[in-house]
């Protein structure tokens, strides 16, 4: 049924992802019009009109509302809420999206507390069996239930405070402990390194990089390829083959440093030739984990 629902959506002017269970739709308003929720409103009518001739329910409980924004828009917008099938669509603190937790100021405070939360709990019960199991084996667990959750979407954390970083890092020293055996007041630095570890930091930008060389090669989505544009200098200039892109001008006071139309652009360029100029995906990946690694641990 994605066909129909999604030429319904179009039909309003409104950008959408749909999923197997989960239909996002994206909307940018100017607080000043008159009546700025009006489309998003007619189009949740018009699908729940299809829904229902075609013997489906969309369901008002689970239908979720979130604003981003400065401060006073938000709460102008919100002031003026959605109405579906008779149920108050009030906009959320926070929402949860494909298994990221959003909130209205984007901070992913509530997402790196869950995610903490989580990962401490199965790090407390690995430490349990360290003794019976193998190194290999303990990394295999580490890496099932706590990397993976370090890792997953990390991307989004991109330009964020040191602090956000700092949370996750203490996840994954805390990890690297009990795969290793290490008391608390041991160096955790060496430790990593003998992993072959990147740290959190340094994590976040290799996924950024890799999304960045999908995209110059063809292997990204259009709407991440349309975030990028290659340099080209007016007059012939050395760094005209230098693979070098277009950092754009942003204004940091509105987050605009933690996009990713900025920040690709920004580690991009600081890649040696060498990296940038790789050949293909598994040959890339290699010679960015070896400039990231040596970067970290210098």
């Amino acid at each position: 049924y994605m066909l129909p629902i999604g030429r319904i959506i179009r039909q309003h002017g409104i950008n959408f992802h749909c999923y197997a269970d989960d239909t996002q739709l994206y909307l940018s308003i100017n607080p000043d019009e008159a009546n700025p929720l009006h489309r998003l409103q007619a189009c949740l009518e018009d699908i729940k009109t299809w829904m229902t001739l075609n013997f489906l329910l969309l369901n008002a409980d689970k239908t979720e509302v979130i604003v981003f924004g400065p401060e006073s828009l938000k709460k102008k917008l919100i002031s003026q809420s959605l109405h579906l099938d008779g149920i108050k669509l009030i906009s959320d603190n926070k929402v949860k999206n494909l298994g990221v937790i959003f909130d209205q100021d984007l901070s992913f405070k509530s997402h790196i507390k869950e995610v903490s939360r989580i990962s401490f709990f199965h790090l407390r019960n690995i430490a349990k069996i360290r003794n019976i199991l193998s190194r290999g084996d303990a990394e295999k667990l580490v890496h099932a239930f706590v990397t993976s959750r370090l890792d997953y979407c990390n991307s989004l954390l991109s330009g964020s405070p040191q602090t956000v970083v700092k949370s996750l890092q203490l996840i994954q020293n805390a990890a690297a402990r009990v795969l290793m055996k290490m008391k608390k007041r041991d160096h955790i630095s060496p430790i990593l390194a003998s992993l072959h570890w990147l740290p959190v930091k340094s994590r976040i930008e290799f996924k950024i990089l890799l999304l960045t060389y999908k995209a110059l090669n063809g292997q990204a989505p259009s709407y991440i390829r349309d975030l990028i544009v290659p340099y080209v200098p007016n007059r012939e200039l050395r760094s005209q083959s230098a693979g070098l892109l277009v950092v754009p001008r942003i204004s940091k006071i509105r987050m605009g440093g933690r996009s990713f139309s900025y920040q690709a652009p920004l580690l991009w360029n600081q890649l040696p030739v060498l990296v940038c100029e790789a050949d293909t995906l598994s040959t890339f990946k290699a010679r960015l984990k070896t400039f990231l690694f040596d970067k970290a641990y210098s």
